[in-house]
């Protein structure tokens, strides 16, 4: 992805920040020879340098690492429309302003490793629960062991991180504060992730 120095990622405590609050993302396994990758949207949890998941057992992606474990995660989100009128300020002509997007996104090169043992497949199951409903009182996933064959654990050892976050980088203090202010009046989703991201990337 086309990544702008004004859109660069700050550093790792930023683009973990983002890739552990989403916990959802496209896998993407281009295998050997395909004209076309696979692409799975799946949950994930960020585990120190480890992304954690589990799949169907049918689902066609294995196939696809066996010939490829070189796999790429890609995570995009808290992303807000910004109208042409909201880009301009003071004597600015509202009619001339230019509209965009404002998005964070971060791409992780993985190498893949499949878990088919019980217990590794379980232990995944218990480190996604324990992220995703800490304390609503599930059972173990143990309780269910004879679905285990149903699915294939997947451990993503993390390589190579892109990370974009695109919040008005490329204009000046005035411009960003006045669209995080209608970013604010608007109220929409996405549009606080969005604020909260061009505020602290903008000091403010």
């Amino acid at each position: 992805m086309l990544v702008h120095p004004w859109d660069l990622t700050t550093g790792e405590d930023e683009w973990r920040a983002f890739v552990a609050g989403q916990g959802f993302g496209q896998l993407i396994a281009a295998g050997r020879d395909r004209v076309v990758p696979v692409v799975v949207p799946t949950q994930y949890v960020l585990d120190s340098d480890h992304l954690l998941l589990h799949l169907a057992t049918p689902n066609p992606i294995w196939h696809a690492i066996e010939e490829n474990p070189t796999v790429l995660l890609s995570v995009a989100g808290d992303w807000a429309f910004i109208p042409s009128a909201w880009k301009a300020i003071g004597d600015e002509d509202p009619a001339l302003g230019i509209p965009t997007t404002y998005y964070a996104a971060a791409q992780l090169r993985c190498e893949a490793t499949v878990i088919d043992d019980d217990e590794g497949k379980l232990a995944i199951l218990r480190r996604q629960l324990g992220a995703f409903e800490s304390g609503s009182g599930h059972a173990d996933p143990s309780a269910h062991q004879r679905k285990l064959p149903g699915i294939r654990g997947l451990k993503l050892t993390i390589g190579e991180v892109t990370g974009k976050f695109k919040y008005g980088g490329n204009v000046d203090e005035a411009h960003r504060r006045a669209i995080s202010q209608r970013l604010a009046s608007r109220g929409g989703p996405g549009d606080g992730a969005a604020r909260a991201h061009l505020e602290r990337r903008s000091g403010f």
